[in-house]
């Protein structure tokens, strides 16, 4: 920047007393800034590139590259922290970009109230409730994927540990692990609002057990496509760092949206990074479920009928392949929402 400042000063004519008097800043300074020794403050960046007539865009890029360096140097973690710091701003213009519709906006706040009044009742709440509302979760998270199992088969399989005659034994399975992985978020709910890889890899790796076991857990090899949908997860060796970003993203905005929003987006961007071979929605679904447990809503139940689930995946399609994710954030909104009437009709009635 500062052979910038000096050729810019030079081609105008201007000796460094007379940009020092149009500047209003002291000639002793503008010297130091076109040698280097000193940097000036961002105001000042802003009234050189008007008087020299230089970009400001450029200006302030080498003025911020200069910064940087001077603060960073060649500290030997010093280019992971430049990735980390990156991610961070872009995430962050993607949350102050973030804007609510008028519909969205009253919907959280119908939920809020809702939230409010299911608080007020938590001395009538049970074990059993609990546990009854679990079981009609994995059934519903499990028809969805295209279990046959209904909700009595279920509770017979999870509860009673009967084998239901007809049914695969991976139908089996997959009732016991799905309600295995719930304890397992239970647990994660005592720790606070974080969130880390082997946490979801664990849930993961609890929902493929006994099913797929080579890759329970583990990140897919291979190139995949999503059935009835045109969006293309990214290759495997993208992966790792799109998970990355995917944890620094929750870090970054955990605080900063409403739990809601941000259970669904969670939801929304490991399905769309679909990081696994098999097992990437009921994974999905308990992520999302994990956040908002954690600050004590109750489960957000989608249903496996047959128009819920396609409202659920066209919403879903239309966040992956439009980028617009007000149709998936109202969808799950909406099953929040009910949730709340529910379980405070429950504890009421």
């Amino acid at each position: 920047m500062k052979s910038l400042l000096k050729n810019a000063r030079e081609q105008k004519g201007l000796k460094t007393r007379e940009l020092a008097q149009l500047a209003g800043i002291d000639q002793a300074l503008i010297s130091k800034f076109e040698s280097g020794t000193r940097k000036p403050t961002k105001d000042q960046v802003t009234k050189l590139s008007q008087l020299l007539e230089i970009d400001y865009e450029t200006l302030m890029v080498g003025w911020l590259k200069e910064k940087i360096l001077y603060e960073i140097g060649d500290d030997e973690f010093a280019l992971k922290a430049l990735k980390v710091a990156e991610d961070e701003i872009k995430y962050n213009k993607t949350v102050s970009n973030l804007k609510l519709s008028t519909s969205l906006e009253k919907i959280l706040k119908e939920i809020d109230s809702l939230k409010e009044k299911l608080d007020s009742h938590r001395q009538f709440d049970s074990f059993k409730i609990k546990q009854a509302l679990e079981l009609e979760y994995t059934f519903e998270s499990n028809r969805i994927e295209g279990n046959t199992l209904t909700l009595r088969e279920t509770d017979m399989v999870i509860n009673e540990g009967l084998t239901i005659s007809g049914k695969s034994m991976r139908e089996h399975l997959e009732a016991i692990n799905h309600q295995e992985a719930i304890g397992f978020i239970k647990e994660l709910m005592n720790k606070s609002n974080s969130l880390n890889e082997r946490d979801v890899l664990s849930i993961h790796n609890l929902i493929l057990r006994g099913i797929i076991p080579e890759d329970a857990g583990r990140y897919r090899k291979v190139q995949v496509m999503i059935q009835g949908s045109s969006h293309m997860p990214p290759q495997p060796l993208m992966l790792q760092q799109e998970m990355e970003e995917y944890f620094i993203w929750y870090e970054i905005n955990k605080n900063k949206l409403h739990t809601v929003i941000l259970a669904a987006e969670m939801h929304e961007r490991l399905v769309t990074i679909h990081p696994f071979i098999d097992g990437n929605g009921r994974t999905s679904r308990l992520i999302m479920n994990l956040i908002l447990m954690q600050k004590g809503y109750p489960i957000a139940n989608i249903k496996g009928d047959y128009e819920n689930r396609m409202q659920y995946y066209q919403s879903l399609e239309i966040a992956q392949t439009k980028k617009d994710k007000e149709d998936f954030f109202l969808f799950i909104a909406q099953r929040e929402k009910e949730s709340l009437e529910r379980y405070i009709s429950i504890l009421t009635q």
